[in-house]
């Protein structure tokens, strides 16, 4: 699960699932929906400023707080789409996702906020170029991940894309979180495809250079970190 702090809570398809007309409603209306997922967030980040007090940095997207935000997100597409056009079909949308909103937001309370109790930022797509060797030829999909002391996984960079011929791939990480103990390297043929390629941890400081053949065993790039513990919260904060 990725950190609240990593980015996007939810996508346009996660709240077009719960909703089959957001897109034509959003077209019809003239409606950036982006810019009321980025709303949402930011009032949900609010609200954890209080009910998890000094660790925003670590909480982590758990199913429910999932849920929050894009049901928030929707009422407030519906919230546009109805003061434009008072049609009483989106008021009715309006007060369907306010009401889910509140739901998700009581659920996610009652269950407590996930935190990580180490948390490791998502990677930042990592610099990539081609240097002498034999891997096959073609283009390539790649990506890495952060870990911190204790073997824990954060999310993985927006993969990268590379296309080579009679070379193979040199790997160059960003900068490193204060707490990251090495990083892991995924690669494959389609975005789909990428798997692990390094079997340890490979050190903070230091670059990689794909072996060939490209192994195909290893596991997948993660979406993150599970919760190391989930906060209790006192009280749940109403919304005019």
């Amino acid at each position: 699960m990725a950190l609240f702090v990593d980015g996007p809570v939810s996508s346009i398809e996660d709240l077009a699932a719960q909703d089959s007309q957001l897109l034509d409603v959003a077209s019809t209306e003239g409606i950036d929906v982006t810019q009321k997922m980025t709303l949402a967030q930011e009032e949900l980040g609010l609200e954890l400023e209080i009910l998890a007090p000094r660790l925003r940095q670590a909480v982590v997207v758990t199913a429910a707080l999932k849920l929050w935000h894009a049901f928030r997100a929707l009422e407030m597409v519906y919230t546009d789409a109805y003061n434009s056009q008072l049609n009483d079909r989106y008021a009715g949308k309006q007060k369907q996702f306010g009401e889910l909103a509140r739901w998700a937001r009581d659920r996610a309370t009652v269950i407590g906020v996930g935190v990580a109790a180490d948390p490791v930022a998502r990677a930042a797509t990592p610099q990539v170029t081609a240097t002498p060797g034999n891997l096959v030829d073609g283009t390539y999909y790649v990506t890495m991940a952060w870990v911190n002391r204790e073997g824990e996984e954060g999310a993985s960079a927006e993969p990268a894309v590379e296309t080579i011929a009679g070379s193979t791939l040199v790997v160059v990480p960003g900068i490193a979180p204060a707490n990251a103990a090495g990083w892991n390297f995924y690669a494959g043929n389609t975005p789909d495809g990428m798997t692990r390629q390094n079997t340890t941890a490979i050190a903070v400081e230091q670059s990689w250079v794909q072996p060939a053949p490209l192994g195909t065993g290893g596991t997948g790039p993660g979406t993150g970190q599970e919760p190391s513990y989930l906060k209790a919260v006192a009280r749940v904060l109403q919304r005019g």
